[in-house]
Formats: structure tokens, sequence, C-alpha cells
């Protein structure tokens, strides 16, 4: 018996919108990674992108556990010395609170260029209005416990 590996040509590839109001960020993201990279399809294969794209609404009314709002903070380093760039999570929640989720999201993605790939397949919008209607999404409820 030999085994399969889905072609890369031939994955149906569908759109589902998902709406993060009330739901808290740990959660939704875990279940979104697993969405996008495939893990919900009997042809899962860890090399290949078989996942599903994502949009995802109403990123502004996401819950968040623990003591995030006085604690959490965003690093990015530009590779220069003394470039060390330092966010709180309060100042990241007044001006990009899509990037919250969408970094949420891509920690749980691999590291590596297919990861990269995988990670410009969600989409991520702060109130209900997106701009993917011609995709026709499918509604779909996460199950958040």
């Amino acid at each position: 018996m030999k085994t399969f590996l889905p072609k890369v040509g031939n994955l149906d590839k569908k759109w589902y919108l998902i709406d993060l109001d009330g739901l808290t960020l740990g959660r939704a993201a875990i279940q979104a990674a697993d969405i996008l990279r495939g893990k919900n399809k009997p042809i899962f294969t860890p090399h290949i992108d078989t996942g599903d794209f994502i949009i995802a609404i109403n990123a502004a009314k996401l819950k968040f556990s623990g003591n995030k709002e006085n604690q959490k903070l965003y690093y990015h380093y530009s590779g220069y010395p003394g470039g060390l760039k330092v966010t709180p999570f309060s100042r990241m929640t007044k001006h990009n609170i899509t990037h919250i989720f969408t970094h949420a999201v891509r920690g749980m993605l691999p590291k590596n260029k297919l990861g990269n790939k995988i990670i410009k397949k969600l989409h991520v919008y702060p109130d209900d209005k997106h701009l993917h209607q011609a995709q026709k999404p499918e509604l779909l409820k996460l199950a958040v416990k």
C-alpha cells in the first residue's frame, strides 16, 4: 500500500468567515491556525499547504484572559544595534487591533517558508465589514469551550 500525497493543483480551497465577537484570543487563534494549516481535513500533509482561507471579522470585540492589558508586550527587532522596539498591549489595541489576532495565529504556524505562505490566507478586520463577498465565504462557528 502506498502513502497518499495530495497534489497541490487538485486541492479545493474554501473560504470561511469567523466572527470573533466575544471569543477568547488564544482559543480562537488555535482553531483558526488549524483551519489555515489544513489539520481539519483528512488529506492533511505537514509539508503541503492543504488549508483553507479565513476571514476574521470583529477583531476589536475579542476577549482577553489574564492581565494582558497591563503586562503583555510585543517586541520587534530591526536587526541593528539598539533596534529593539517594544509596544505595550494597551497601545497595540488602540492602533492596530487586527495585528494582535494575526500575531497570535502566526505564533501557532510553522516558522519557515510554508508558515509565511499560510499566514497570507488569513484576513482580519476590526469590524463586521470585509472585502471578500465575491469569494462567498461560508460562516464557520468556532467550538470555543
